[in-house]
């Protein structure tokens, strides 16, 4: 099987990833369905990286149709380690311009048709995950070197929402920065 410790989710826009090199398709079943697309599996950097467009090349599938599960068990699936998840949003404060780059350090999730989406657990088995820290501290000092490193004006903190529909936003409430 195919590994990768890294794994990146493109969002709106991201499809393809041109930098990976030594690519190979990878499609990967899970106990939850198919994910969003296959992944591409390559070398960035050194690294092995496995991307997967969320919203299937072309962009075929609305917020509603993403398959979070099997997404996510496919990864890990790959060896994935850690996810970084690219998503093209607005925002409600006036600091952040197109084109920033924004760590969120929080999610504020009230988007309710994806029951079966929202957890791993159920069907007799059950657990309590705290959602505390929800991002890896580690993982966006990572990505705020790699941003102003080629430039990219940078924004740490702030909260990630998540409505019906397309709406996402970094909206003022719990930022930290």
């Amino acid at each position: 099987m195919v590994t990768a410790k890294i794994g990146i989710i493109g969002g709106s826009g991201l499809y393809q990833m041109p930098e990976l090199t030594e690519i190979e398709e990878v499609r990967v079943e899970t106990p939850f369905g198919s994910p969003s697309d296959a992944f591409i599996v390559g070398t960035l950097e050194g690294e092995r990286v496995a991307f997967l467009p969320r919203h299937g090349r072309g962009h075929r599938l609305t917020p509603t149709e993403l398959p979070f599960r099997a997404n996510v068990y496919a990864m890990k699936t790959l060896g994935v380690e850690r996810i970084l998840s690219a998503s093209a949003v607005g925002s409600l404060q006036e600091k952040y311009e197109p084109l920033d780059m924004v760590i969120p350090d929080q999610f504020f999730d009230r988007t309710r048709a994806r029951a079966h989406e929202s957890t791993f657990f159920g069907e007799g088995i059950v657990a309590h995950i705290t959602f505390g820290n929800p991002v890896c501290a580690e993982l966006c000092d990572v990505v705020e070197q790699a941003c102003r490193a080629v430039d990219v004006k940078t924004h740490r903190g702030g909260t990630y929402a998540t409505l019906y529909g397309m709406m996402k936003t970094l909206v003022p409430i719990g930022t930290s920065g």
